[in-house]
């Protein structure tokens, strides 16, 4: 099937004043869902629904499945102010469970020309996912309509050669795909949206009561909210629900195409965009709503802790040894590479080395903690089950290709069982490094490389593969 891009198209929608309420979402610009089972109907897939969300923190919109964004502005700029509390500029509200978030990623944009429109660079506010070898930037799926009367799924393609389903669900039995009437900017064939795609963490072990997981910080319909005055956020580098709670963002995790940082003193449009994809069973697919915003006053009284460390989400079960791991340690929100994280186990026979790699040969459950060398008061835990008896091989993208260790630094091993072009290359696609591999066991030097997240592309004669390594 022949894939389209859909560029920025404009929905402007009326502003309503608020200005008896300065602090909240002020007009929507654009809507542009993607397909899922509240689109097409009221109270939350409509355009109308995007109007819900002005002047209010109870409205209700739904963004579809990945890629579905809505784009907003408050009445004012929002500054990038050193006396926000926790360096928070501006919270986000969803509806969030416990134990079902649907993360979406937050872009900003700061009205460069000065025409009001946001029609200049947009730069994503990097959350704890960003750096994960799971998450994909510069990615896109293209949707496709099924054209039925009612409920049906509604395939996909993306750009990385993989396939499936918003599956259609018996409660709700709408169209899922943008209808054209409702929705006339949006092709009826087919359209394609584009983003960063990140792995989240879900737990499918029971069907009546599957889980997605909070991300730590940096996202969207992520973490429930708390007490009024909901202007006063929580801290989003601690997993307490405190203040007004919702999802708090600062300016200044921005980061530019290449993931660097970039310096904002102030933006003045908003864009909130579903990060997984990924269904629910019964609860259909992970689609992200929205139901307001709200701008934070300057309070330096507020204080609390600024750093925290982060550890990419592990399967329920491990049975091979080595497995990579891969934690990272957050200042006011921006990634320190520099500073040193420790591990520690809860079971003898269970450990990891100097390059992150966990190594075990025991049966149990499992309990890492990552923390500071220099504060380990700031640490992160994940959990896993070892299960060394169903042991096959050892971790790998690809049976006939290894890249490790991951995280690198200085160097990198590649393993190959027969010859094969290499090619490293950044998050924008710009080609670092392109050789040939005899074959076996050959060690890379990355001293040139800067830190930050590259794939590393194999192609033999016995397939392609692309794996994502953090070089630090």
């Amino acid at each position: 099937m022949s894939r389209f891009y859909f560029g920025l198209l404009l929905l402007v929608l009326p502003a309503l004043s608020v200005q008896s309420q300065p602090h909240y979402i002020y007009q929507v610009l654009e809507y542009t869902p993607a397909p899922g089972q509240f689109i097409n109907k009221g109270p939350a897939g409509l355009p109308e629904s995007a109007q819900s969300i002005v002047g209010t923190l109870t409205g209700m919109l739904s963004l579809g499945a990945w890629g579905g964004y809505v784009v907003f502005r408050f009445e004012h700029p929002v500054l990038n102010h050193p006396d926000h509390p926790f360096g928070v500029d501006f919270i986000i509200f969803g509806n969030p469970l416990e134990t079902w978030s649907e993360p979406a990623t937050v872009w900003v944009m700061k009205d460069e020309n000065q025409n009001g429109l946001p029609d200049d660079t947009w730069y994503q506010l990097a959350g704890s996912d960003y750096f994960f070898s799971s998450t994909h930037h510069n990615y896109q799926v293209t949707y496709f309509n099924p054209h039925t009367e009612a409920a049906a799924d509604v395939p996909w393609e993306d750009n990385l050669g993989n396939e499936g389903f918003v599956f259609a669900k018996s409660m709700h039995t709408q169209p899922y795909y943008p209808d054209a009437e409702i929705f006339p900017h949006i092709p009826s064939d087919h359209y394609t949206l584009a983003g960063t795609r990140i792995a989240g963490a879900m737990d499918h072990s029971n069907p009546a009561f599957i889980k997605s997981f909070r991300r730590a910080f940096g996202y969207a319909d992520n973490t429930p909210r708390g007490q009024a005055p909901f202007h006063v956020p929580a801290n989003p580098y601690t997993s307490a629900i405190e203040n007004g709670g919702g999802d708090g963002f600062d300016i200044s995790w921005a980061v530019d195409a290449q993931g660097n940082y970039v310096e904002l003193d102030e933006i003045h449009f908003i864009k909130v965009q579903t990060a997984m994809l990924d269904d629910g069973g019964w609860l259909g697919e992970v689609s992200t709503e929205i139901t307001g915003a709200v701008m934070v006053e300057p309070n330096s009284s507020i204080t609390g802790i600024l750093d925290r460390v982060v550890v990419k989400d592990l399967p329920r079960t491990l049975s091979s040894s080595p497995y990579p791991l891969e934690a990272f340690a957050f200042h006011r929100g921006r990634w320190q590479p520099q500073r040193t994280i420790q591990w520690s186990s809860n079971l003898p026979g269970a450990w990891v080395d100097e390059n992150n790699q966990l190594h075990f040969d025991v049966s149990g459950e499992l309990i890492l903690t990552a923390f500071l060398q220099e504060n380990p008061d700031i640490s992160a835990q994940v959990s896993v089950l070892l299960d060394p008896s169903t042991h096959q091989t050892e971790y790998t993208a690809a049976p006939w290709a290894r890249v490790f260790p991951n995280p690198a630094s200085g160097y990198v091993n590649i393993e190959l069982e027969e010859p094969a072009t290499i090619r490293i290359s950044d998050l924008n696609g710009k080609v670092h490094m392109s050789f040939l591999h005899p074959s076996g066991l050959q060690r890379v030097g990355l001293e040139h490389f800067q830190a930050g997240v590259y794939f590393v592309s194999i192609v033999s004669s016995k397939g392609t593969t692309q794996q994502k390594i953090l070089i630090r």
